[in-house]
């Protein structure tokens, strides 16, 4: 038996004026993504913005539905309009914001299992790494060079 382990590598900057100014342009994109969330369910309003290689944004933001499974993450409803509006241009960076109407969100929140596994296959389907920033309301930003630093153990169609 063998003991491993797994480390994720993240640049982590203190607080929203540290940030890069292009940092800065891409998380104020997703807080405008945000004001189109509904959450009425959850009170949890989430905004994701695309900064494709060509310098266009696209904008997602979550959407609940009362029977829960078949909401919609902001990340994958950003990608989803990406794959429809824009297929063949690379996604450089992705950037996701949150707040809750119940309690202030001071950390980052990483996307849910599925919508890792949909921007790890944006990274395979371009192939290029698609460098992921976190923000709450306030706080700490996170970036991530790859989805695969949240998704260490990914699956892949190597499997298949």
């Amino acid at each position: 038996m063998k003991n491993k382990i797994h480390q994720t590598a993240y640049v982590c900057y203190e607080n929203w004026e540290e940030t890069p100014e292009h940092y800065r342009a891409l998380i104020t994109e997703a807080r405008k993504a945000k004001e189109g969330s509904y959450a009425p369910y959850s009170g949890f309003n989430v905004g994701a913005a695309l900064l494709l290689n060509n310098g266009k944004v696209i904008h997602g933001s979550n959407q609940e539905n009362a029977a829960y499974p078949i909401g919609f993450c902001a990340e994958r409803t950003a990608l989803s309009a990406a794959a429809s509006l824009a297929s063949h241009e690379k996604i450089q960076s992705i950037a996701i914001t949150c707040s809750s109407e119940k309690n202030p969100v001071n950390t980052p929140a990483a996307p849910c299992g599925i919508c890792r596994q949909t921007i790890f296959e944006a990274e395979c389907k371009h192939k290029q790494d698609i460098e992921v920033i976190l923000m709450g309301e306030t706080g700490e930003v996170y970036v991530f060079k790859s989805i695969k630093d949240l998704l260490p153990l990914h699956f892949d169609a190597d499997f298949l």
